[in-house]
């Protein structure tokens, strides 16, 4: 695990240390750097793998490409002895070059043998072409920007900060959008100009045309097949215990995170690692330490944890959202920063539970209340019909559930979160970041590929394209990343999925319970109150602290500051806040939501 960046152009390559600086944090073991007259490589090191001999980048036997490489490929010795066989020499035990003999060998073909996380870069020296790819789900992050007649990548947008050629803009489109998803969910970043690269993505920029061509290697598809239940049971259980035994592969010493929930209680069952890492709030309800603590007695393993205060929370908003790269108003990212500042102190390496949601059906959200199961047995004209006499009235008791129950999946479900509808964001901002895209008009395109099927699996495919990449997946990231350490998630294996995805519906949601058949693949392997725990993730009690003086004053100063201004009509935004506070409405997630995109503003506009 490690970061990179870098830039295409004629000019000067003096800036190359200054870019790679911004994101040392990635890599503390070490720095390195290839330049020549058209490009400048840089990386930071976090050594897991040969830790010895794996300095990047690393170059070919004929010095004609090289690579810089972020990630883990767990089957790199297989396609190694593959590549050994046709000829190939190694000079290093590392993944790294095992992805560099691939891309000389089957050129964009090694990506469909690759298994792991990934992000990379290969300059190509005699025809003067970068290749870059990003791995199956997008567990790491990488991002590039043309600005003039210099093309930069990396996986961090900050280290761009310190090019020359990088000019700062706010992407005026994006603040609508993020104030519904609370992330940053078009390819075009917060930052006018600098662009993701899409999971599943490869690309080839050539220095002499200046162009990028972008292409998909891989299309996440769901194929649900009629299958006895138990046997899919002994093979989900078989699939991701084999999954965590790939993900093992290490120089370094291994923990995991625990919470109190099912999904890193099964890793941490089959893998009972040395150590495990656990944080909560110390505030009634929103503690799952104990549950962890419990679970690791149980299987005689070291349990760490760390309790966070409200202070402790509001002190590193602004750390988190510097690490984040774009303002993400994901409140689990925070504790996620503590609980990888805790692992940090005794591992390089942990195991965690994120994708189990969306590959087996796991989120509340993906379970229809039972009475709108049965209102939605009326006749669809009726029901739609109902929801165009309701939805010109103010909120009432039921409204809700009248214009959902009129409604198709595709017009109401976005992901795992929706915080401002477009009515209220529009409200809310001024004249210069009102836009008229809707959110359906960004979910869209996405609903049009799963037309033909049933509402769970629409959901599912939606978040493996939303959340898990943009909101997942990203904390994730960054989080670990800000504290040196390597996080990896065996049941977002793409060998894991390709079982998964042919799961029926009937199987993940039934009984009453989200991911039943995942549930029941536990149950050979921890106790019954864990495998049948209700999902809670990390829970925060911020519609509490937004209700104390302090930090309702804390965020009333952010709100009023001159800036704010520029963004949100400042009463409107003060009135979410006041109501709050005096028990109005519960406005907790929009007053979150402004108050986490002024605090990247800030620390990256003003402070930077």
């Amino acid at each position: 695990m490690c970061g990179f960046c870098g830039y295409i152009n004629k000019k000067e390559k003096n800036y190359i240390k200054q870019m790679n600086d911004m994101i040392a944090h990635r890599g503390p073991d070490d720095e390195s750097y290839y330049t020549d007259d058209f490009i400048a490589m840089g990386f930071r090191r976090l050594s897991i793998i040969d830790l010895s001999g794996g300095r990047q980048p690393i170059s070919n036997e004929n010095d004609n490409m090289i690579i810089t490489f972020n990630g883990e490929i767990y089957n790199f010795k297989e396609i190694k002895k593959d590549l050994i066989d046709k000829g190939h020499t190694f000079k290093t035990l590392t993944d790294t070059e095992v992805i560099l003999h691939g891309y000389e060998e089957y050129g964009e073909g090694i990506l469909d043998k690759l298994r792991g996380m990934f992000a990379f870069v290969i300059w190509d020296k005699d025809n003067k072409k970068l290749f870059g790819a990003r791995d199956h789900f997008g567990q790491k992050p990488f991002y590039y920007a043309k600005m003039g007649d210099t093309f930069m990548y990396g996986s961090e947008i900050k280290s761009f900060l310190k090019h020359p050629d990088f000019k700062k803009e706010i992407n005026k489109k994006s603040l609508k959008s993020y104030l519904t998803f609370q992330t940053s969910v078009f390819d075009e970043t917060f930052f006018k100009g600098v662009f993701k690269l899409k999971p599943g993505h490869y690309f080839t920029y050539d220095m002499e045309t200046k162009k990028i061509e972008i292409k998909p290697y891989y299309e996440i598809k769901f194929d649900a097949k009629e299958e006895n239940f138990n046997k899919l049971v002994t093979e989900i259980d078989e699939v991701i215990t084999k999954s965590i035994d790939t993900h093992l592969i290490s120089d370094v010493e291994i923990g995991s995170y625990l919470s109190g929930g099912i999904d890193s209680s099964y890793v941490v069952s089959y893998l009972k690692p040395d150590k495990t890492f656990s944080v909560g709030f110390d505030f009634k309800d929103f503690n799952e330490v104990p549950l962890a603590k419990d679970l690791s007695d149980l299987l005689k393993i070291e349990n760490k944890s760390e309790i966070i205060n409200s202070d402790d929370f509001f002190n590193n908003i602004d750390k988190v959202q510097y690490y984040s790269d774009e303002p993400n108003a994901n409140l689990s990212a925070v504790p996620l920063y503590f609980l990888s500042a805790l692992a940090s102190k005794d591992v390089k390496v942990v195991l965690s539970g994120e994708g189990a949601d969306e590959l087996f059906g796991g989120y509340i959200e993906y379970k229809e209340d039972d009475l709108l199961v049965k209102y939605r047995k009326l006749p669809y004209f009726l029901r739609r019909g109902i929801k165009t006499l309701v939805s010109p009235f103010p909120s009432f008791h039921g409204k809700n559930f009248l214009v959902k129950g009129g409604s198709k999946v595709e017009e109401y479900y976005i992901g795992h979160a929706f915080v401002f509808d477009d009515k209220e964001a529009n409200d809310v901002l001024t004249d210069r970041y009102r836009t008229n895209i809707n959110y359906a008009d960004i979910t869209k395109p996405y609903y049009d590929k799963v037309k033909d099927k049933d509402d769970v699996t629409k959901k599912q495919y939606l978040d493996m394209h939303f959340w898990l990449p943009n909101d997942i997946l990203l904390k994730a990231d960054k989080m670990s990343m800000a504290n040196s350490l390597e996080l990896r998630v065996p049941i977002l294996d793409k060998e894991v999925f390709a079982l998964a995805s042919k799961i029926p519906t009937k199987y993940k949601i039934t009984e009453g319970t989200t991911k039943y058949i995942l549930r029941r693949a536990a149950s050979s392997r921890i106790p019954e109150a864990w495998y049948k725990r209700r999902k809670k993730g990390f829970p925060v009690p911020i519609y509490e602290w937004f209700k104390e003086d302090k930090y309702y004053n804390i965020v009333k100063k952010m709100f009023n500051e001159n800036f704010s201004s520029d963004f949100f009509d400042i009463k409107k935004i003060n009135k979410l806040l006041d109501d709050h506070y005096y028990g109005k409405k519960n406005n907790c997630r929009k007053i979150w939501n402004i108050f986490v995109f002024l605090t990247w503003y800030k620390k990256f506009f003003i402070e930077m």
